[in-house]
């Protein structure tokens, strides 16, 4: 069973150039309550080591490129994201873990939820007892 569910945008452009449309409930899974995204984030930085009790995310780098690792408690599995018509799906209870920015990297994060810090699991071993109940 793989951790990495991908989704692919269609791109509406043209000749003016390209054109991708995120509709929530359509081509994003849920409805979308929060938008953020990082940038300027070194190359040997990691972020996320973290996991959600609710919350459902899709990650689209919308330029450069960045590495996700995925966990569910039993697998870890790795993928690069370096397109922005590709959406990396993570639902609730994903450790997750953002490495190898490049240096033109802009990560864009659609939530299906408002920030909630009690949602965060910040701790693995936290996370790991929480998926193996």
């Amino acid at each position: 069973m793989s951790l990495i569910k991908l989704l692919n945008f269609q791109n509406l452009g043209d000749e003016r150039g390209d054109l991708i449309s995120l509709e929530q409930q359509k081509n994003i899974p849920f409805d979308v309550k929060r938008v953020y995204y990082l940038f300027n984030t070194g190359a040997s930085v990691a972020r996320g080591f973290h996991a959600h009790i609710n919350l459902e995310q899709v990650a689209i780098c919308v330029k450069g490129s960045c590495r996700f690792i995925l966990d569910n408690g039993e697998y870890r599995e790795s993928v690069i994201l370096n397109s922005p018509d590709l959406g990396l799906y993570i639902g609730n209870h994903q450790w997750r873990e953002m490495h190898d920015f490049s240096s033109d990297c802009v990560l864009l994060i659609l939530a299906s939820e408002y920030y909630c810090e009690s949602d965060y699991i910040r701790n693995y071993q936290e996370f790991i007892a929480l998926v193996n109940k």
